[in-house]
């Protein structure tokens, strides 16, 4: 590699500590009255009242009623171009009055997961000579590469687009959690964004009936095959490309800047833990690592703001762009 990536060359060695910011263990965090609301398909995401894009916004909702606190209550998933999030302490302290009585409730029943079947996950898993973000990956990255990639990963194929790509989410007892659906360009490994954001989901797909989704890593079931570092990104195909120049690690993708939650991160118990965060969002996954240190000991790279130019942040990316650019 060229001298502007240099930062990246042995991430497994403890010596490049000087790229990390490491984060003292904490205590558990304790289960809150007010969460966000969990997703159960597009209905349970709304129009985000800042931005005002469509499907974005997720509400906050009573863990022990199930019901939304306010319209306006919540976060909007578009963390960098947006940013909007009202929680529910801001509001109860806007507006006192609305300000619950402790009662003592009964907890609602959790109703049990939900996953994909068997056979319609094997019979994604062919097709590959047509799916765009295999035909891109061989070419960068050579057949035979891509081809261990396909067998690590369990890439599949959707006819939902000509093309697409499904990255199933495996847990660690091979329970196939969801699918998601996604659409590149073929030339450039870049995801079709018009006239419409090509990202959908299996089960959404399928109108599967009270599916109730509870996400995992993409990648989550090579943890058992190995005690390798971890090492997690937000995309999935980021994941695919580092797996690739950088075999030393289990590479993981949570799926969105948002996504690195608690409930995702208890796998990682007693593993070490680097994350990767994309440019412009290493400030937020400090803090979330901060959160979550009592569950393992996360160490984040800052090494891409390091080496970021202005055109890099405008376009936040990621640690796949720099890798590919070499």
């Amino acid at each position: 590699m060229t001298s502007e990536f240099d930062g990246l060359d042995d991430f497994p060695k403890e010596s490049n500590a000087s790229n990390y910011v490491e984060l003292p263990p904490q205590q558990p965090m304790y289960p809150h009255k007010y969460i966000l609301q969990p997703y159960k398909g597009m209905k349970t995401r709304y129009t985000c009242p800042s931005c005002g894009q469509k499907k974005v916004f997720v509400r906050y909702i009573d863990t022990e009623t199930g019901q939304q606190l306010a319209d306006h209550v919540g976060r909007c998933n578009r963390e960098i171009n947006c940013g909007y999030h009202y929680s529910p302490k801001e509001y109860l302290q806007d507006n006192p009055a609305s300000s619950p009585t402790p009662v003592r409730r009964k907890p609602l029943p959790q109703p049990p997961v939900s996953y994909i079947s068997k056979d319609l996950f094997l019979a994604s898993l062919k097709g590959h000579e047509s799916n765009h973000l295999v035909t891109f990956l061989s070419h960068t990255l050579g057949e035979s590469i891509t081809n261990q990639l396909i067998e690590d990963y369990f890439i599949g194929s959707s006819k939902h687009w000509p093309g697409a790509t499904v990255f199933w989410q495996i847990d660690t007892r091979m329970r196939v959690r969801t699918g998601k659906i996604m659409l590149y360009n073929p030339s450039i490994g870049k995801r079709i964004k018009e006239p419409f954001s090509h990202i959908t989901w299996v089960h959404s797909v399928l109108h599967l009936p009270d599916y109730n989704l509870q996400q995992c890593f993409f990648g989550e079931h090579l943890l058992k095959q190995s005690n390798k570092p971890v090492a997690i990104v937000e995309s999935e195909k980021t994941a695919l490309v580092a797996s690739a120049y950088e075999p030393a690690f289990i590479w993981l993708a949570s799926g969105s800047l948002s996504n690195l939650t608690a409930e995702k991160c208890k796998v990682l118990k007693g593993r070490k833990v680097y994350l990767f965060p994309d440019v412009n969002a290493t400030e937020k996954w400090q803090q979330k690592a901060h959160e979550l240190a009592y569950i393992t000991n996360f160490k984040v790279s800052d090494v891409l703001e390091t080496i970021a130019t202005d055109q890099d942040r405008q376009q936040g990316l990621d640690l796949a762009d720099y890798l590919l650019r070499e």
